[in-house]
């Protein structure tokens, strides 16, 4: 697929995986929304634009119905339609099945679920206008127990699940559903989480060696995981795993 004069939507776009993302969906050529439940994907706009991109910024609580439609409302009115949708927005709260509170669980679910099927089911009608593309970020856990993340886990879980079950009903509409399984990636929500231990470097080493490549993965590596599925016109259903071999 051409991605020239495409129009992207990528949720959670203010760092990490969604920045680099949204970048170089830019650097293609792409028409970019930048979204971010705070101010963060602003900058990320303003830098594509300043690269000579198209782009927009929406402040969007995906959780929320109002929101997710005036995230779709918002990037239709400015750019006429909708071809790629990245369900990237995420939440991590650590947590096992002990000691996770039910708030926790709750806000994770909001977020990673019913996030991803709001902006889908918003995005719906114009991606089957243009019969696009959904990529929803899941994670390596949809395929591998790891300690102390029973939320997170059982909601991407959940989006590895979905992506299929969209796969299959949106086949015959000529709109492809993937998902990637990201391992762990150096991005400033994993380095915020690494400064809560008592001994970052130990943690940092702790997370690494999960990883049989012995490091962590980086941002822009899931990213072009991303593009790939975005340009891949004979796959759909699929989970793309970028893990550094965690899952192997």
């Amino acid at each position: 697929m051409d991605l020239k004069g495409k129009v992207a939507i990528i949720t959670g776009s203010g760092a990490g995986i969604g920045e680099e993302a949204a970048l170089k969906f830019a650097a293609e050529g792409v028409r970019v929304c930048c979204n971010s439940v705070t101010d963060s994907a602003a900058k990320v706009a303003e830098k594509i634009r300043a690269a000579g991109g198209e782009a927009i910024f929406v402040k969007a609580d995906v959780s929320l119905p109002k929101d997710a439609e005036k995230l779709i409302a918002e990037t239709v009115k400015n750019f006429g339609g909708i071809d790629i949708l990245v369900n990237n927005a995420g939440t991590v709260i650590p947590g096992t099945l002990e000691n996770t509170t039910l708030a926790d669980w709750e806000k994770t679910l909001a977020v990673n679920i019913t996030g991803v099927f709001l902006v889908s089911q918003a995005a719906l009608p114009y991606l089957k206008k243009t019969k696009g593309t959904i990529i929803n970020t899941a994670s390596v856990v949809s395929l591998k127990g790891v300690k102390d993340r029973f939320a997170y886990t059982a909601s991407k879980g959940a989006v590895s699940a979905m992506s299929r079950a969209m796969a299959t009903d949106l086949l015959q509409t000529g709109i492809r559903v993937n998902c990637v399984c990201p391992g762990t990636t150096m991005t400033p929500s994993l380095e915020q989480r690494l400064s809560r231990f008592p001994d970052y470097e130990k943690a940092k080493a702790d997370f690494i060696a999960r990883q049989p490549m012995g490091r962590l993965g980086e941002a822009r590596e899931i990213a072009d995981a991303i593009i790939f599925l975005a340009q891949a016109t004979f796959c759909t259903g699929a989970e793309l795993s970028v893990d550094g071999g965690m899952t192997m």
